[in-house]
């Protein structure tokens, strides 16, 4: 007799998580495959910066004993200079937060079979029926999820995805103590969430500073290894040098040690346009579809929000009386997406393909060109508006604007 469920999610990530949240308040029978063991769930090197705001903490349900700190601001930094806004937000801890989306789906009916790597499609006459795991363990079901993030098992091998290396962003992160948040000469980091543009530091990318209460911190950077990377970086030096570089010239640091207990939490996602999102009974959710906000770099709502609208579609396609799962009625997947998950996406991307290109003394002037504009301009640009990006336009930028056409053409 076959192993069968309704819906079978392999990743129990952020996305995976709620996915399986949604689907078993539904009382579908869910099935979620989880590569790492129960036991050491979810290791440290497996980490997200978590850094949310209230919109997701209330639309999910997100309990407060997960939240390591609320921060009332977003500081921009530039090499030097920085911009301050004010909006509420939500640094997570991300081990808890994991394991409180497993037990509350669990919880609503949900199972999990942890140790569990997927590591095929099963199929028949063409389409995906099932996953085949740990060799030759199979499970089959009317729909199946990946939520495994860029790693892609089932998306990569059914066409759905294409995730481009040079697409890839790779991060790092520490948790400190005794970091100076508010040194003569730099923003006050007090009760906030802070991203800095600087090639210095991060080429072709961004680097953070996110308070988690008292003179903790954690501390990280991440950036795409692509044309801008490459023009900007320094010989021989990979992340964890950077880390280190940053660590040993910013003043801030100068008494700052890192939490005893605490790893290297290293990530990655991809900057691009997704290729698809859905085929028949199968769709890809969470970072396996690339939908990172551009200026936050905020992945975790976006992520859940894919969930749900994937949890929404099962429901819609699993009707008693006519279920259907092809690729024509799944494809409200991708609907809802667009229209919700990530609306604009390709404007977005524009924006943070351009940050990464614009050099450091371009960083410097948007932060002036940011307090001089109205208090929605940020949020209307991080939401794909072509005339929001326009009012902070130069014409100093125009070969910017080239180099970014001729990066365009050549991919």
């Amino acid at each position: 007799m076959r192993d069968r469920f309704d819906v079978v999610i392999a990743g129990a990530g952020p996305a995976g998580g709620q996915c399986a949240r949604d689907l078993a308040e539904r009382n579908y029978d869910v099935l979620v495959l989880e590569t790492e063991e129960e036991s050491e769930f979810p290791r440290q090197s497996n980490k997200s910066t978590a850094g949310t705001f209230p919109s997701a903490m209330t639309a999910f349900a997100i309990p407060d004993d997960v939240v390591m700190q609320y921060t009332e601001e977003v500081v921009l930094e530039s090499p030097n200079d920085h911009y301050v806004r004010t909006q509420t937000g939500a640094v997570l801890e991300f081990a808890d937060f994991k394991r409180f989306l497993v037990r509350d789906s669990r919880e609503k009916g949900a199972t999990y079979r942890f140790d569990s790597r997927v590591s095929a499609p099963i199929m028949e006459d063409g389409d995906i029926v099932g996953v085949r795991y740990d060799g030759d363990e199979e499970v089959y079901a009317d729909v199946i999820i990946d939520a495994t993030g860029p790693a892609a098992p089932l998306a990569k091998k059914l066409g759905v995805c294409d995730l481009q290396r040079e697409k890839q962003a790779i991060g790092i992160e520490y948790e400190f103590e005794n970091v100076d948040l508010n040194h003569d000469g730099y923003a006050d980091l007090r009760d906030t969430m802070m991203l800095r543009l600087d090639h210095d530091l991060a080429p072709g990318g961004y680097s953070w500073i996110f308070h988690t209460g008292e003179d903790t911190a954690k501390v990280g950077l991440c950036y795409i290894q692509n044309a801008s990377h490459h023009q900007y970086a320094k010989d021989g030096m990979g992340i964890d040098d950077y880390l280190e570089y940053w660590l040993d010239s910013d003043p801030r640091f100068e008494d700052a040690e890192k939490i005893e207990g605490t790893q290297a939490h290293r990530g990655s996602a991809h900057i691009q346009p997704p290729k698809s999102l859905s085929t028949d009974n199968f769709m890809a959710i969470g970072d396996t579809v690339p939908s990172i906000d551009p200026l936050w770099g905020e992945g975790i709502h976006k992520g859940m929000k894919s969930a749900r609208a994937a949890a929404a579609t099962v429901d819609a396609a699993l009707t008693p009386e006519t279920p259907d799962t092809s690729a024509e009625s799944l494809s409200v997947y991708d609907q809802l997406w667009h229209s919700q998950v990530a609306p604009k996406h390709r404007s977005r991307l524009m924006m943070t393909e351009l940050l990464y290109l614009a050099p450091n003394e371009r960083y410097d002037q948007l932060m002036a060109d940011l307090r001089s504009t109205d208090a929605d301009t940020l949020t209307q640009i991080n939401n794909g508006d072509r005339r929001a990006i326009t009012k902070l336009a130069h014409l100093s930028d125009v070969p910017l604007l080239a180099k970014y056409a001729r990066q365009r053409l050549s991919n």
